[in-house]
């Protein structure tokens, strides 16, 4: 890039951002590392650092949820006004992508050249991408598009599960050899099913949906690209794993990885949307192209709100059967389930998700007795992929209302039916092999149960519902038609990669000080990890100057990106603080031998990796899944208005075991933000999906709870119990608050109604539809 870029322009982007904060060790609660400048509004996200001379791209959609293309004239586009290139297929080296599975074309065109399986003459997502238009404004990029002259053969459309199921349903991926849609599964056979439903007192049997939900970050899509000086391919842009981006595009170009740059500027949110390819490879493919034209600009890209939604993965929607038994003493006998997620028209991470789905279709629970199979199919609909969860809350909204479900069918507390059965320190889990050390789920529901005990927080006024109970100040409800109830759920979940995925967290640590000094007077912690808004950074700062001994203030660091930093792995999985925090504290140990031995500065850069993990057994489900596990309960009290079907959650209760609270403020608002998020997917969000497209892809109609939708009340109880791998004791904890929710909220309607729901979102008309179908409302 030229030499003397001015802030702001790409030159002075890739260049290494230094962060610090003033005070506060492990257990305090400093000052975000970041705050100043988010507060400020100086700090840049990625459309803030747009250079003023870039140019624009746009990426053209398909619109086809599946169709054949025919005829395809870029011409007319490339001859538009203001437009400076146009590329499709024939311009990747490499067409294909994909984070687990190379299954999607990176462009979908006529020209295929051999270099890939995944045929690209077929759009099989209404978001596929046709062409990337390249001028001097978006409007012109925009309007260039309309001029794209194309023919498009339509072929039937897979729209979801059943579609996809059905006898001759046609194939979306008919190329790699598979006669079905569904293609991949998991099995899990353990003890003997029939005799354990012939032990049991009670059997329960239900079919439930679970609902898509959009990730809904505050910044959509956006970013930067250009070539350096030395020409490397540079994109900044929002992430979870800068390396695991620049291989992918690395692989899309056909180019070594130390030739692609990727770097994170601040981040406005992720929650696992931000894990797959969006923009990375397109950007970095129209910078690469156009300095082999001899075109040295950076290239901008912005999607609207609506093409964010459209045009990135959602949590999976999806089905799941069970079947479970349990003794007269509520000890569960037996578990059968079977589940099936809908993909959508690509992979992305749903192999891995169904993983964790499949794993936590046994639950928090000893089981004796098992049988549980779990699938994924492809659809032409969105693609499902990582959302903060993972698999987990599909699996624990079965898995919760069934033990609610028998605990209500023995008479018994939903508590006790869980003391009963629950995990325990050296229990077998659902794989055979027993639990790694450090299970807690015994104490977090004791805890959880403890404070649903105590009084409500004094800010939960009016839970008593005799007050304005309306969505509509002007229509109060009858408080003859409010009734209240109270559900509990629990859960649990890994932290790190599972099933053999490889695992590691790279960090380099940096110690300054004058050869007399016998103590290091500053440091600086070089990491890749993303900062997503979850206050990693500052956490990491936190363990870095715990682990070094260097005053806090005297701590600096730089982050996210793959030019500084060796690989982090994901901001994902509740790895970072985890996986972070011992990658710190190996080149913490590496600095301080180079200072003893009389560097100055004394480098150490450690990788970490955790105990292996393993795939299961395809037969039986036996094996390794996980390194160790983070464990959540909550409780949850409504009120529901029976004319209306208008739900208020009043009171929440979420005990989380966080091992170590690193920084006790950051740990609350993750939990705090947890309900919230999974609020929304259980009250109001509902993305609705006809013929592979999605109909209210606008915050207009797709409805994100606001200030006032949230809990009344929400109440963190915060357990320290050290994981013994755990770095200081700390376990990951980002993604379990949104785990149990759904099940809780749907047994305290069931308390409150005596009607219970399999499905949601529990949006008043459907709750209303389900209590008149009951005859509960009338």
């Amino acid at each position: 890039m030229r030499d003397g870029a001015a802030p702001g322009a790409p030159g002075a982007a890739i260049e290494l951002e230094m962060a610090t904060h003033t005070a506060g060790g492990l257990g305090h609660s400093p000052p975000r590392a970041d705050g100043p400048a988010k507060v400020s509004g100086l700090a840049g996200y990625p459309a803030d650092r747009i250079p003023a001379d870039a140019l624009w791209a746009f990426v053209v959609f398909t619109d086809q949820p599946h169709a054949r293309l025919r005829h395809l004239d870029l011409g007319p586009a490339e001859r538009s006004g203001g437009v400076v290139a146009v590329f499709g297929s024939a311009d990747v080296p490499r067409n294909e992508y994909g984070l687990t599975k190379f299954d999607q074309p990176v462009f979908v065109g006529l020209d295929h050249n051999g270099s890939s399986p995944v045929p690209c003459d077929v759009s099989r997502w209404e978001a596929d991408h046709l062409a990337l238009i390249i001028a001097e404004s978006l409007a012109q990029a925009r309007a260039a598009a309309a001029a794209i002259d194309i023919e498009w053969e339509p072929l039937p459309v897979v729209a979801d599960l059943d579609a996809a199921l059905g006898a001759g349903a046609p194939l979306v991926h008919a190329y790699d050899g598979v006669g079905s849609n569904l293609y991949e599964s998991m099995r899990t056979r353990k003890g003997d099913l029939d005799a354990g439903f012939e032990d049991a007192e009670v059997v329960v049997e239900a079919t439930y949906e679970v609902p898509y939900q959009e990730h809904a970050f505050l910044q959509p899509e956006a970013g930067t690209s250009w070539v350096d000086a030395d020409g490397t391919v540079c994109v900044e842009i929002a992430g979870q794993w800068a390396h695991e981006d620049r291989g992918q595009i690395a692989h899309a170009l056909d180019l070594p990885e130390d030739r692609i740059r990727v770097r994170y500027p601040a981040i406005g949110g992720a929650f696992g949307g931000r894990e797959d390819m969006s923009l990375q490879i397109i950007l970095a493919l129209a910078a690469y192209r156009l300095a082999e034209r001899g075109i040295d600009r950076p290239v901008a890209m912005q999607w609207s709100r609506e093409e964010s939604i459209v045009g990135h993965h959602k949590r999976h929607r999806g089905r799941i059967w069970a079947r479970w038994g349990a003794d007269r003493n509520g000890k569960i006998t037996a578990a059968q389930a079977e589940a099936w997620l809908d993909a959508g028209a690509y992979n992305y991470t749903s192999n891995k998700v169904m993983g964790n789905l499949h794993l936590g279709l046994g639950g928090a629970y000893e089981l004796p007795n098992a049988a549980i199979d779990t699938h994924v199919v492809y659809t032409n609909a969105t693609p499902g992929g990582a959302f903060r969860g993972f698999g987990a809350p599909q699996a624990a909204f079965a898995v919760e209302c069934q033990v609610n479900k028998l605990a209500e069918a023995l008479g018994m507390d939903p508590i006790d039916i869980r003391r009963v059965n629950t995990l325990r320190e050296g229990s077998p889990s659902i794989a055979h092999t027993p639990m790694p050390a450090g299970v807690t789920m015994p104490e977090v529901i004791e805890a959880c149960a403890h404070a649903a005990a105590l009084p409500a927080s004094p800010s939960g006024s009016d839970i008593d519902g005799s007050g304005l109970f309306s969505p509509f100040g002007s229509l109060p409800a009858r408080p003859s038609a409010l009734r209240r109830g109270r559900g509990f759920a629990c859960a649990f979940k890994n932290v790190g990669f599972s099933l053999g995925f490889p695992e590691r967290c790279e960090a380099t640590i940096v110690l300054y000080g004058e050869p007399s000094d016998e103590t290091p007077s500053g440091a600086e912690l070089s990491h890749a990890g993303a900062d997503v808004g979850q206050g990693a950074h500052t956490a990491f700062l936190q363990m870095a100057a715990e682990a070094t001994g260097v005053d806090p203030a005297r701590v600096a660091g730089r982050f996210s990106d793959t030019g500084t930093s060796g690989d982090s792995g994901s901001a994902s999985a509740s790895r970072m603080t985890w996986m972070a925090g011992n990658s710190i504290l190996g080149a913490a140990e590496e600095a301080e031998k180079a200072w003893r031995e009389g560097d100055r500065p004394a480098i150490g850069h450690f990788r970490f990796t955790p105990p292996p993990t393993t795939e299961l057994d395809p037969e039986t489900g036996e094996g390794i899944p996980n390194f160790t596990y983070g464990y959540v309960a909550q409780h949850v009290e409504l009120t529901v208005d029976i004319d209306t079907g208008h739900i208020r959650i009043d009171r929440v209760i979420s005990a989380n075991d966080v091992g170590r609270a690193i920084n006790p403020r950051f740990v609350v608002g993750q939990i705090e933000g947890a309900v919230a998020q999974a609020h929304g997917h259980v009250l109001s969000e509902h993305l609705r999906s006809r013929d592979g497209r999605l109909l209210n892809p606008r915050f207009s109609t797709y409805l994100i709870p606001g200030i006032g939708d949230i809990p009344v009340t929400t109440e963190s109880v915060v357990l320290e119990l050290a994981d013994p791998l755990g770095p200081f004791g700390a376990r990951g904890m980002a993604e379990m608050g949104v785990i149990p929710y759904a099940p809780a909220v749907v047994a305290a309607l069931a308390d409150a109604t005596g009607v219970w729901m399999d499905d949601f979102p529990l949006t008043p008309e459907r709750v209303w539809a389900a209590l008149r179908d009951a005859g509960a409302n009338g």
